[in-house]
């Protein structure tokens, strides 16, 4: 495309001289130059490079319409994207709530570990205390057991 722009002076300059070649040749005829035939032919061929300009500009014109809708087109699509700001905070604020979230679930724990050990504690605590109940009761049934055992403290005959 931008070929074609390029070379649009250089055609225009071409015409130029082509409609002063046109304008000058009948005043060479006049002095006994070109003949009419040859006027003819180049007025011709000038009308056709005309035709055929007038042609490629039209299409250029299409092409630049299409162009131009694109791009509004693009426009509006990237009016819809968010910035980097608003990505950066979508994301920070994501992360803002992801580590209060976690610090909430570690606290939470904590907590049940501290509960966890003070239960254990305490169940080794009575667990000890039932033990060593267990153990008087034992020794003291063991006592009462020798004496009051009549055959046990009978000597042997």
């Amino acid at each position: 495309m931008s070929r074609v722009l390029n070379n649009v002076p250089r055609v225009a300059i071409f015409l130029a001289g082509v409609a002063a070649a046109a304008i000058t040749l009948p005043r060479r005829a006049e002095r006994g130059g070109l003949d009419l035939a040859a006027t003819d032919a180049l007025k011709r061929s000038l009308a056709d490079l005309e035709a055929r300009l007038q042609a490629r500009e039209a299409a250029d014109a299409g092409h630049f319409a299409q162009i131009e809708v694109r791009l509004e087109e693009h426009s509006a699509k990237l009016k819809e994207v968010p910035s980097t700001a608003q990505i950066v905070a979508a994301m920070e604020q994501l992360l803002t709530r992801t580590m209060a979230s976690l610090d909430d679930r570690l606290t939470t724990q904590a907590h049940s570990i501290e509960v966890l050990k003070s239960t254990v504690s305490q169940t080794d605590s009575l667990l000890e205390r039932v033990l060593e109940s267990l153990d008087s009761l034992q020794s003291l049934t063991d006592t009462v057991d020798l004496a009051e055992d009549p055959l046990r403290n009978r000597s042997t005959v």
